[in-house]
């Protein structure tokens, strides 16, 4: 059975935190620390596009100006001029 997405989320950010905190020690080869970053990096991305993939499904319910109630997208850092 397939995980949820927000199960591939929460795994790929907890084992990103986990190569963060073995990069900052200090203790691996090049080789391994090249690895290291490059897992880190594909994990990144990974939570970039499930966190992007979400946001894209995030509505927003705002009053119009006949003061129903509709939904419209949600846009980062947007203010709301609908409101009173």
């Amino acid at each position: 059975m397939a995980k949820k997405k927000s199960e591939q989320f929460e795994d790929a950010l907890s084992h990103l935190e986990k190569i963060v905190e073995k990069l900052e020690r200090g203790d691996l080869t090049l080789e391994q620390s090249l690895e290291a970053f490059t897992e880190g990096i594909r994990l990144v991305q990974l939570c970039h596009k499930k966190l992007e993939e979400a946001e894209n499904k995030v509505q927003t319910l705002l009053k119009n100006q006949q003061g129903e109630w509709s939904a419209v997208a949600f846009e980062p850092g947007a203010t709301d001029a609908t409101k009173e």
